[in-house]
């Protein structure tokens, strides 16, 4: 299940607002479909992001994979962990496996997402 404290896209990110920052990390429906995560690479604080647009990719065993914003803002931290344990987006896609941390330059643009209970019907409906 998606938890509900955050908001989702259809490219299977997710983003939790936290004030002014959000973090950014993908579902566990795409760590599942990519597999065994080897390397992800993200990007460095003070990058722009733009909605929609890639910030970093993610590699697995069975594909490479971009990774898209979900909403502007600018990058200010990178998980680092995941230089050295890139198992972590499998094994806690919601937690320790998160990618990004950004300030986000509006965030009523999150409100545009889709909820948990959206994101579990789309899922429904890909199928």
């Amino acid at each position: 299940m998606a938890p509900d404290d955050r908001r989702y896209t259809r490219s299977h990110e997710w983003i939790r607002i936290e004030g002014h920052d959000a973090l950014v990390g993908i579902t566990e429906h795409a760590a599942e479909q990519l597999g065994d995560v080897t390397f992800v690479e993200l990007p460095v604080p003070g990058q722009k992001l733009r909605s929609g647009q890639p910030f970093g990719s993610i590699e697995s065993v069975k594909a490479v994979s971009d990774l898209n914003a979900p909403l502007d803002g600018e990058v200010v931290a990178a998980n680092d962990a995941l230089e050295s344990e890139p198992e972590l987006v499998n094994a806690d896609p919601f937690g320790n496996g998160w990618l990004i941390r950004v300030s986000v330059a509006d965030p009523a643009q999150a409100e545009g997402l889709l909820t948990a209970a959206e994101y579990e019907a789309f899922l429904s409906e890909e199928e």
